[in-house]
């Protein structure tokens, strides 16, 4: 039996914009302007759970990680990086790195159900992917 290809989940692709690929893991940017926020999703059908990953893809979302983490704080300034893999509304395994200011509306709480989303104007959203870009350096393909 062939392999599943990767598919979004139609939640992530509804709330959020492509910002790029990295070994393991699609980035996309939430479309929340209260939070600088982006979550990576492995390109594995059927992942709902990090033990879903072998052992190279666990080591290799872990780096994902590490640049993601990078690329947003220098992108963004936060005083602090929140990282989590819950996925309790949406089942496709994905990891959300939201950057945290200690003025921001949710400080010191989590972001989840704080304040209404506040989508980002275009240009707005332009911006900090392209400083996003700037950011990770290059190592970011097309999805």
């Amino acid at each position: 039996m062939a392999a599943l290809p990767f598919a979004l989940h139609p939640q992530l692709s509804h709330d959020t914009t492509p910002v790029g690929d990295l070994a393991l893991a699609r980035v996309l940017l939430m479309n929340d302007a209260n939070y600088p926020w982006l979550i990576l999703v492995p390109r594995r059908a059927g992942a709902s759970e990090i033990v879903d990953l072998t052992d190279d893809e666990q080591v290799q979302l872990t780096r994902d990680i590490a640049q993601a983490s990078r690329a947003l704080k220098a992108a963004s300034s936060c005083d602090k990086l929140n990282v989590a893999a819950i996925g309790n509304v949406v089942p496709q395994l994905h990891v959300h790195v939201v950057a945290r200011r200690r003025d921001d509306a949710a400080w010191p709480k989590p972001v989840w159900g704080a304040t209404p989303a506040m989508a980002y104007a275009p240009a707005a959203r332009d911006a900090l992917i392209a400083r996003l870009h700037d950011a990770f350096g290059g190592v970011l393909t097309q999805p």
